[in-house]
């Protein structure tokens, strides 16, 4: 399953919050055990998720759920996968979101505690996926061991504000100041086959034009969608994060197109404005118009 394109984190703890984020229009809710979490409050947010989780009816439409664990290098991390481990059975979670990924290795104990998990619990082998937080400088340089750490891993999740803290540099809204960072974990998911990475959050609430442009600029180096930390900003990232109006029809034209030519015997083609399409050019509008829910074929 796919984490989309708005994943809304909510606090472990507040179990009222919890309920009020699954019935929001987001993708996916992370119910966070680490950040946003007070160290008194960490086993009060494991008993609380697992009562809300459990008490879940079964919705398919509802945003899928994950749970932020704390780091695989904490205390706190064998607390938080016995949690995890009591609520498979009973709830629909997705999958883990992992804090300071840096190695292979980590991910790989994480996999053998799941699997026992899983296979205690009598559901079916690797259904939790695992979401790597790449927000270190290790981590980046390691993104493309942890892209290609196993099934388990679906997508990389950028840490923008971690990271740009052990760089000592300012997260600005395009982001120029991790461009190389930014791009380099772009490059790791789509060599490992994952889906574009997700961006870390925009923590300025009041700053939509902000949010908008910071998505935006996101969405053009590869970047699928982004982490929002309040329900107010998951429709602006959906839309920011979605095919444009503009795009589609594009598409559609360059797809029309090729039809053409393919049923004349042609291969690479130009439309009327002169633009040179080849299959790489068909292949980027067929994935827009599928983002779209649209569906698209590339040969006939």
């Amino acid at each position: 399953m796919d984490v989309g394109r708005a994943l809304l984190f909510v606090p472990g703890d507040r179990p009222d919050r919890i309920a009020k984020a699954l019935a929001t229009d987001a993708d996916s809710v992370a119910v966070d055990f680490e950040d946003a979490v007070a160290g008194t409050e960490k086993d009060a947010a494991r008993t609380r998720t697992a009562d809300v989780l459990t008490a879940l009816p079964d919705q398919p439409d509802s945003p899928a759920v994950y749970v932020r664990i704390n780091a695989p290098s904490t205390a706190e991390i064998e607390a938080d996968l016995a949690a995890v481990s009591s609520m498979l059975a009973g709830t629909r979670l997705a999958g883990l979101i992992v804090p300071k990924t840096e190695s292979v290795a980590q991910l790989g104990r994480l996999d053998e505690t799941l699997t026992d998990a899983e296979r205690t619990a009598g559901v079916e082998p690797g259904r939790l996926s695992l979401v790597p937080i790449v927000e270190t400088a290790r981590a980046v340089l390691e993104s493309g061991a942890i892209a290609t750490a196993g099934p388990r891993v679906r997508t990389l999740l950028f840490g923008t504000l971690d990271l740009a803290a052990e760089l000592g540099v300012q997260p600005t809204v395009e982001g120029r100041e991790l461009l190389h960072a930014r791009s380099q974990v772009v490059l790791a998911a789509r060599a490992a086959g994952l889906t574009g990475p997700l961006d870390g959050p925009y923590p300025a609430l009041e700053d939509e034009d902000g949010l908008i442009r910071s998505s935006r600029a996101a969405r053009e180096l590869g970047f699928t969608g982004r982490v929002v930390v309040h329900p107010r900003q998951v429709g602006p990232v959906r839309r920011a994060f979605a095919p444009t109006a503009g795009e589609l029809e594009r598409a559609r034209e360059v797809l029309a197109a090729h039809h053409a030519a393919q049923d004349r015997g042609v291969g690479a083609l130009q439309l009327p404005d002169g633009t040179f399409v080849d299959r790489p050019v068909v292949i980027r509008a067929a994935a827009l118009l599928r983002a779209a829910g649209a569906d698209a074929e590339v040969t006939r």
